[in-house]
C-alpha cells in the first residue's frame, strides 16, 4: 500500500483542475459531491493504489480546482471537463465511482460516453429527477441568501461534515479543517453554491432516460445511516430494477459520507468487484 498520494494540475480551457493520484494499472476515477473534495477520497485510494490507478478529480468549484464565477457549473460544462481531463491524461476508459452532486454529474458525463466506461461504482447519490424532500430542501436553501452564505462557512460545511458522518470520532479538526479550507473567500463559496444550482432538471431526466442503456458491471455501495439523502435506499433499489446487473452493498454502520466511515471495507469491497470478470 502507499504511503502518500500525488498531487497535480491540468489546463481544462481555462480552467485549472487540481486532482490527486496514486498506483499504476486499470483506472479508476472518484467523483465527489457537495461540499467535499478529491480528499474525500484519500484512504480509499491508497488502500487501491497497490492494485490500480486511483485519480480522484477536485471539479471546479471544489477543492484547488478554480472556481471562476463566469463558469456556468451546468451538466454539459462537467461534461466537457471530465472528458477534455481524461484526454488530458491519456486515458480512454476508467471505473467510474461516484459520490453526492458528482453522481448526477458523473452520471451524465457516464450516459454521453458509455463507451468510456468500464465499470460503474454508486455510494451515496443522487441519480433521478423524483428529488427526496431532504434534496428540495437543500435546493432551497442554496438559493436563499441568509441559507446559502450559511452553508457555505465554515461552520456550515463543518455542520454537514458531521451530519454525514455516523462515526463522529472520526472527523478530527484537522480532517474538518481540510474541507472548510477551499472556501475561505467569498468568490470562492459564490461558485460553490452557482455548482449546486445549476445542474437542471433537464439532464436528470436525461440520465434516468438512459442509463437503463449501461449494460456494464455496476457495484452500488452505501451508507444507511444517510441523513443528507434519506431516501437513499430507495434511490438503490431503482437503480438495481433499471440495471438488474447490479450489486448491492449497504453499510449498516456508515453515513453519507461514507468514506470518511469506513474506507478500509469499503475499498475491500471495490477490490472484489474490480477482479470479478467483465460482463
Amino acid at each position: 500500500m502507499q504511503t502518500e498520494l500525488a498531487s497535480h494540475y491540468t489546463q481544462v480551457g481555462d480552467t485549472k483542475i487540481h486532482y490527486r493520484s496514486a498506483g499504476e494499472g486499470e483506472v479508476i476515477l472518484f467523483l465527489h459531491g457537495f461540499p467535499t473534495s478529491a480528499y474525500l477520497w484519500r484512504n480509499i485510494m491508497l488502500e487501491l493504489a497497490s492494485d490500480f490507478q486511483v485519480i480522484a478529480i477536485d471539479l471546479p468549484a471544489y477543492g484547488k480546482s478554480d472556481k471562476r464565477l463566469k463558469d456556468s457549473y451546468s451538466f454539459r460544462y462537467y461534461e466537457r471537463i471530465l472528458s477534455q481531463f481524461l484526454e488530458n491524461l491519456g486515458i480512454d476508459k476508467v471505473t467510474l465511482g461516484v459520490h453526492d452532486l458528482g453522481g448526477p454529474i458523473g452520471l451524465y458525463w457516464l450516459v454521453q460516453n458509455m463507451d468510456q466506461v468500464n465499470r460503474l461504482l454508486l455510494f451515496n447519490t443522487l441519480v433521478y429527477p423524483q428529488f427526496s424532500w431532504a434534496v428540495k430542501l437543500f435546493g432551497l436553501a442554496v438559493r436563499l441568501p441568509v441559507l446559502s452564505n450559511w452553508l457555505t462557512s465554515p461552520n456550515g460545511i463543518k455542520r454537514a461534515m458531521c451530519l454525514g458522518v455516523h462515526h463522529k470520532e472520526r472527523l478530527s479538526e484537522e480532517i474538518i479543517q481540510a474541507y472548510q479550507a477551499p472556501f475561505q473567500d467569498t468568490n470562492a463559496r459564490k461558485a460553490l453554491l452557482k455548482s449546486a444550482q445549476r445542474l437542471s432538471m433537464k439532464g436528470f431526466h436525461e440520465i434516468a432516460e438512459k442509463l437503463p442503456n449501461f449494460k456494464r458491471p455496476v457495484q452500488i455501495i452505501y451508507g444507511e445511516q444517510d441523513k443528507i439523502l434519506p431516501n437513499v435506499s430507495a434511490t438503490m433499489q431503482r437503480v438495481q430494477e433499471d440495471l438488474p446487473q447490479a450489486n448491492i452493498v449497504c453499510l449498516p454502520d456508515c453515513g453519507h459520507f461514507l468514506q470518511e466511515d469506513a474506507p478500509k471495507q469499503i475499498a475491500e469491497q471495490i477490490g472484489i468487484f474490480m477482479k470479478q470478470e467483465n460482463f
